[in-house]
């Protein structure tokens, strides 16, 4: 079999000089839209000096947006750009918090800082509601999680944030948890939202 045949055993045309995937441009999902969804990505990231923690989620249910992707970074130090960086700080620290407490909570049993791998062991594939919101910058719009919750639970209710300051922490030696107990399925139960 040749690297360009194709499934249909037909070979690819090679005087072809053009080619269209398709547009693949999906509105985003609406406000206040409760879905159950799935992290499957998860690991530090920084972008122009900034570090944060970047989730990539995979939404299961409604069916009507199952396997969409929606992306959250969460600015555990805050940013040079934020208006008061120790709130926008405490604010992800305490969404990263109920999403490790929705987890199991590895994170926060681990006492020390923690790695792009300890991230994957702690938070990947593990179902849990989210509420979804959109956000919009000119003509662009996207979605954004404003709230997370166990499946069969109330959204979480806002705290009021108090100031902390915090560094980027410094690379160590990755020890995975040990006793991983199998995840929840909450597919059969009812949205908390």
């Amino acid at each position: 079999m040749s690297f360009w045949q194709l499934n249909d055993g037909t070979t690819v045309d090679n005087t072809n000089t053009t080619f269209s995937a398709g547009s693949g441009n999906l509105d985003p999902i609406p406000d206040n839209t409760s879905c159950i969804s799935a992290i499957e990505e998860a690991k530090w990231d920084s972008y122009e000096g900034d570090s944060f923690i970047n989730l990539k989620w995979r939404v299961m249910r409604p069916s009507a947006y199952a396997n969409r992707v929606i992306f959250q970074k969460l600015k555990v130090y805050g940013t040079a750009k934020d208006k008061d960086p120790r709130a926008t700080a405490d604010k992800a620290k305490r969404m990263l918090a109920a999403i490790d407490a929705n987890c199991g909570g590895k994170l926060m049993a681990l006492g020390r800082d923690f790695e792009d791998a300890d991230l994957m062991i702690a938070l990947v594939g593990k179902p849990m509601a989210i509420k979804v919101q959109v956000w919009e910058m000119g003509e662009k719009s996207g979605n954004w999680i404003s709230a997370v919750a166990p499946a069969k639970a109330q959204a979480p209710v806002a705290q009021a944030s108090a100031p902390q300051a915090a560094a980027r922490p410094q690379q160590r030696a990755v020890t995975p948890p040990q006793n991983l107990a199998p995840a929840y399925d909450p597919l059969d139960d009812d949205l908390p939202f």
